[in-house]
């Protein structure tokens, strides 16, 4: 059996269940990626000749392919939102991607140094790889596509969460493979990480971002309303925009990531009610779906081929830790003040959705520096996503439909009690 056109079969097969699976599985309490998971993990356990699943030999296919997928999601994140960007709007995410994801980074690596006895680099990068929350397995709990009116504050802000923060992570990323580099010798690389890693590439992503953002705003909205100039109708525009805001912002050396999620918010603050925003949403979505099914499918597999085999209860302990303790308790503390129900603060907290950029994170660092403690790296990061997978992914929809009906019941009695 030729191995090329079973792969092709195969990610063909899948592909195709994704025009049906998400629809059959919406009533139910199985999110689609338990699914596809599920899936890689019995393919995996027959003979066939695949590809090998385990990332711990693979660092470069693995953070291609995660990178593309992440960008990719950004790109539809950013454009799903409609909430105009100030800082009373975008409070929650923006205390979430600062007070709660230094407190994850900080919990996370002290107990991965005090628990399990991990380098201190290593130790961060346990932190930094896992403190960003994903926004490619959150659509379950993200706002809607451009044209759905729904946007309440849990789904806004797991939304926005998910797209600033996979930019805010880079930092911390790059402090912990500086401190590998840097051990046993003497220099400013502090100063250099804090100048170049923690600010100008921040400042560069943002900026960038939003300058292709406006630019293509005006090329695609503004121009041909005051020209010849022929307006764009192909949803793969927003794909093109991916790539462009994320080449041009790393070129310059500034963080892609962050780039094309401002990219993405500064378009479709243009024209908010324009179904060209939709066109491209639709677009970069059915591509991240197809792509999202190859990486769960290999995940699955990986779970059966070692990626656990460095797990140690110690590591299962930081993990259900992690989950249940650490993220919760952070992104609460990060909302203290916030004029949210304490429900919604609840389900916020609890929804820190861990994914593909977790991995993209951990593997774009050991293709940078060899770790001593890459194995066990991958086992937890492994575990802990696995574990959000199917936690998330069994609640998801219940909680949220709670949180709905909650909210249309308080509606209903404020507007009965103005009447009366």
């Amino acid at each position: 059996m030729d191995p090329y056109i079973l792969i092709l079969t195969i990610i063909g097969l899948a592909a195709l269940s994704m025009a049906w699976v998400p629809a059959l599985l919406r009533k139910t309490f199985i999110s689609y990626p338990i699914v596809f998971v599920a899936v890689g993990a019995i393919l995996y356990l027959f003979p066939f000749e695949l590809p090998s699943p385990s990332p711990l030999w693979q660092e470069d296919y693995v953070v291609h392919l995660t990178e593309l997928v992440v960008i990719i999601s950004l790109m539809g994140t950013g454009l799903k939102i409609r909430r105009k960007f100030n800082f009373k709007n975008w409070q929650i995410p923006f205390r979430l991607v600062s007070i709660t994801m230094l407190l994850c980074i900080a919990g996370l690596s002290l107990m991965g140094w005090g628990i399990l006895g991990l380098a201190p680099a290593a130790a961060i990068l346990l932190g930094a790889v896992l403190a960003p929350t994903d926004p490619v397995l959150a659509e379950q709990v993200q706002v809607g596509p451009p044209d759905d009116p729904e946007e309440d504050d849990v789904r806004f802000s797991l939304t926005a969460e998910a797209g600033l923060n996979d930019g805010m992570a880079f930092p911390f990323t790059w402090l912990a493979v500086v401190i590998a580099v840097a051990a046993g010798t003497s220099g400013d690389w502090l100063f250099d990480w804090v100048i170049r890693d923690l600010l100008y590439r921040v400042i560069a992503g943002a900026g960038i971002g939003f300058l292709i953002g406006r630019g293509l705003a005006y090329l695609i909205f503004k121009l041909p309303r005051k020209s010849s100039f022929p307006r764009a109708t192909d949803g793969f525009l927003a794909l093109s925009a991916t790539l462009v805001s994320y080449g041009i912002t790393e070129l310059a050396h500034g963080y892609g990531f962050l780039a094309v999620f401002i990219t993405a918010i500064t378009m479709s603050s243009f024209e908010a009610e324009d179904k060209y925003h939709t066109e491209m949403h639709d677009f970069v979505a059915q591509v991240e779906h197809i792509m999202m099914v190859m990486l769960l499918i290999v995940f699955g597999g990986s779970l059966v081929r070692g990626l656990l085999d460095h797990l140690t209860w110690n590591g299962v302990f930081i993990g259900i830790a992690f989950l249940f303790i650490i993220r919760p308790v952070s992104a609460l503390i990060g909302m203290i003040g916030v004029k949210v129900s304490l429900h919604e603060k609840l389900a916020i907290s609890f929804f820190g959705i861990r994914g593909i950029g977790s991995f993209f994170y951990l593997s774009f660092a050991l293709d940078k520096v060899d770790f001593v403690d890459a194995d066990t790296l991958w086992s937890i990061v492994g575990f802990i996503v696995m574990v959000s997978i199917i936690l998330h992914g069994v609640t998801a929809t219940h909680i949220m439909r709670h949180l709905d009906w909650t909210r249309e019941k308080k509606e209903i009695a404020g507007e009965t009690k103005k009447i009366t």
